[in-house]
């Protein structure tokens, strides 16, 4: 599945509808629930467009490194539910920037057949430091190769590591993430997504979201 991986610019712009894609879960329910949320968003104002989820039993354990076989099929479905899709979706986890290449914006992007971002909070694989201004960059290093970019979004904040999920350059990949945190550390579709699976995780509608 990662050699299948295109890296280059594949996608349509400019980017009118952005999208984000999350996954709650608690890592030790014995009921191995997870809901998954994608949301699509207007790419230059924010605002809500739709939002769709899927709460399932996950079929494949808890397993670091193989989240993509455990979350992926459940944010397919809510996927197929998002009555207006996006046209690139930025994905709550990493990409390429994982020991075998595939990490779950990788797999999903691939599932798909969408252009997919890898936006992780925390690293996986490899060293990167940016430096302490937002906007300031540093290639993610992992054996000898750059598999990712760290960007500081706020002064202060911890980095965000972005990488390549599928059918995005990484410079672009880099580009749409730091255009869409609108001043915050995460990016807007990312934080949607991730009160929208919460609000799944809680039996509650999303919050701002016209389709559920």
């Amino acid at each position: 599945m990662a050699a299948r991986i295109i890296t280059v610019d594949d996608l349509p712009l400019p980017i009118l509808r952005i999208g984000g894609a999350d996954v709650s879960n608690t890592r030790f329910d014995p009921t191995k629930r997870v809901y998954a949320a994608v949301v699509t968003r207007d790419a230059v104002t924010d605002a809500p467009i739709a939002s769709a989820s899927e709460t399932r039993i996950a079929d494949f354990p808890y397993v670091p490194g193989y989240l993509g076989f455990r979350e992926v099929p459940a944010l397919v479905v809510a996927w197929s539910r998002l009555q207006v899709k996006p046209e690139l979706l930025l994905v709550d986890g990493q990409g390429m920037a994982h020991p075998r290449g595939l990490g779950v914006a990788c797999h999903l992007g691939l599932v798909l057949g969408v252009p997919t971002i890898g936006v992780a909070k925390s690293l996986l694989v490899g060293t990167a430091e940016p430096g302490p201004e937002p906007g300031d960059t540093a290639p993610l290093l992992w054996k000898g190769r750059c598999i990712g970019t760290a960007i500081r979004t706020r002064r202060g904040a911890k980095p965000l590591y972005v990488s390549i999920g599928h059918r995005v350059s990484l410079d672009t990949a880099v580009a749409i993430v730091a255009a869409a945190t609108r001043g915050r550390r995460l990016p807007a579709p990312i934080r949607a997504a991730h009160d929208a699976a919460n609000a799944a995780r809680r039996g509650l509608p999303a919050a701002d979201s016209p389709t559920t």
